[in-house]
């Protein structure tokens, strides 16, 4: 049968849906296993990156089935939530491929001052103390504060920003083509007719009286 067809539909949709589900373990097990090494102290980070992989294991358990029964409802509520999580990706990917230094400041302060868990393992892990200037009357958990020898993180935090923008957009602006690519599939498929269901089967005895 041709690519186009219906087989090669179901098992292209099945394929990329099965790719955001193991996407999707991956991010849960990398922020548990985060977690329980204690790399990242802060809950609402852990839980944020969980949220965000459940949400995406759900969609694509979705799409799954949607595929495997031929579901038309299924498969018009995965092109809906897909079709808005394509939005929102690709604004977010170039949001952080367009920002400057000035913006990424901004927002990393917006950042630093949310969480003092956040605060604690950006100075352990870059031994570093506060953001913009260190206060030797407060309390630090890097190591360079007992000798009173500490940078501000906002230096080293935007000495990684950069490419860490870069990287994260780069890769959302990937990913936000292939739910493009599962759209136009769901919507492909979901016209489609299952060879099993074609009438001209239905004529066999028919044709059989006949002769």
């Amino acid at each position: 049968m041709a690519c186009g067809g219906f087989v090669c539909s179901k098992n292209s949709l099945c394929a990329l849906n099965i790719l955001y589900m193991l996407v999707s373990l991956l991010m849960v097990a990398v922020a548990a296993w985060g977690k329980w090494l204690g790399l990242v102290s802060s809950f609402h980070v852990v839980a944020a990156i969980i949220g965000v992989g459940f949400f995406l294991f759900v969609v694509s358990t979705v799409g799954l089935c949607g595929a495997l029964k031929h579901h038309q409802v299924l498969l018009f509520f995965y092109m809906v939530v897909l079709s808005f999580v394509f939005i929102v990706q690709f604004s977010v990917s170039c949001a952080c491929l367009a920002m400057n230094k000035d913006q990424q400041k901004v927002l990393l302060e917006m950042g630093w001052n949310k969480s003092r868990d956040m605060q604690a393992d950006v100075e352990r892990t870059l031994n570093c103390c506060d953001f913009t200037q260190v206060n030797y009357n407060g309390t630090c958990e890097a190591e360079c504060f007992r000798s009173q020898q500490c940078e501000p993180c906002s230096y080293k935090i935007q000495a990684h920003t950069q490419d860490a923008l870069n990287l994260v957009g780069g890769i959302s602006l990937f990913f936000s083509f292939t739910e493009i690519l599962g759209v136009w599939l769901s919507y492909r498929y979901r016209n489609q007719k299952e060879p099993r269901s074609n009438p001209e089967t239905s004529n066999f005895p028919l044709n059989l009286k006949l002769r």
